[in-house]
């Protein structure tokens, strides 16, 4: 069965639902295209953070913790400062304990439903979402730009979702894209979460210092950073704070991968999450570990990206001109 309602009435709120075959997604366009929530309805996997009781007032309180919400301009900016190879911008600081500007706003924001509709074997969700002087942020960032996330669900491929950045205005647009990845804990109906482990493939540890903020030291791994190359590293039930690593090559069921790994122990089932080489590093992060969810988190590019003295090579950090576009995907599915 393979279906795309593009009104799907959600927790009170008009959304996309897809279905094919096992899974079924849905796509929260007016919540910033956020998937609520994704589901392999066969095997009884909740792949994403959800639950039956919270309503969708709660999750608007704090959309980067619900599903999975995609950021532009993600993570933190020292004391909201964003220096391009053109202009400085100052963005309101939003993360008043620690003095910075953090997240973006684009998943804050109402998004256009483009396109919903079954192509082959396929169900396809396109949402955009279009930014200027309109909007109450221009005054701060004022670059006219466009963001277009494509999502496309099918049973050979779980879900793979598709981002594209245009740049629309005169001056250099930066580029840093990341999703706040927030799995499920447990992933399996009734799941015993002291078996729930990931395998995130990290080549050295980008070191923080207390603002969160990257010192620019690139560390060699120690014993416990080595858990996730191992898959042993347990997703909850212990806190997790911001470890950021570089990112590297992985292998699945013996062939190349790059992503993360999630494995329920108990009964083996997995989620895997594959991203494009775009995703240059992974910030692991799960709210004090007792909160029933956990955030393997790709991003483009480091922490405070535009700001550090590193080269772009090493920081992931970009830029577009006037009609330049960038693109990266990712996908999940489960085994």
């Amino acid at each position: 069965m393979i279906n795309a309602t593009p009104d799907h009435l959600f927790k009170g709120v008009k959304t996309a639902r897809l279905e094919a075959g096992r899974y079924s997604a849905v796509i929260a366009y007016t919540m910033g295209s956020s998937v609520l929530r994704f589901r392999d309805e066969q095997n009884k996997v909740e792949v994403f953070r959800y639950k039956d009781e919270v309503t969708a007032d709660t999750i608007n309180e704090a959309r980067e913790i619900w599903g999975l919400p995609t950021l532009y301009l993600p993570n933190r900016f020292d004391r909201g400062v964003i220096k391009t190879s053109d202009a400085t911008y100052n963005m309101p600081i939003n993360e008043t304990l620690l003095d910075n500007f953090i997240h973006g706003f684009v998943h804050k924001r109402a998004h256009k439903l483009e396109l919903c509709e079954v192509q082959g074997e396929k169900a396809v969700c396109r949402t955009s979402f279009e930014f200027d002087e309109q909007d109450e942020m221009f005054k701060y960032f004022p670059l006219k730009f466009k963001w277009t996330l494509t999502f496309t669900l099918s049973e050979a491929e779980g879900l793979k979702q598709e981002i594209e950045l245009e740049n629309k205005s005169d001056k250099a647009l930066p580029v840093s894209v990341c999703t706040h990845t927030c799995i499920n804990a447990p992933i399996t109906d009734g799941g015993d979460l002291t078996k729930l482990t990931f395998e995130v493939p990290i080549g050295k540890r980008c070191v923080l210092d207390d603002r969160c903020l990257p010192t620019e030291e690139l560390k060699e791994l120690d014993d416990y950073d080595r858990k996730y190359k191992s898959g042993d590293m347990q997703a909850v039930l212990h806190d997790i704070s911001n470890d950021m690593y570089t990112a590297e090559e992985t292998t699945l069921d013996g062939k190349p991968f790059y992503g993360v790994i999630i494995t329920d122990r108990q009964s083996g089932r997995r989620v895997i999450n594959e991203v494009s080489k775009e995703f240059k590093f992974w910030n692991m992060w799960n709210d004090r570990g007792v909160n029933g969810y956990f955030c393997p988190e790709p991003m483009t590019a480091m922490i405070n990206s535009p700001n550090l003295s590193l080269p772009r090579e090493i920081t992931g950090y970009t830029e577009l001109n006037k009609g330049e576009r960038f693109t990266c995907w990712q996908r999940f599915a489960t085994l």
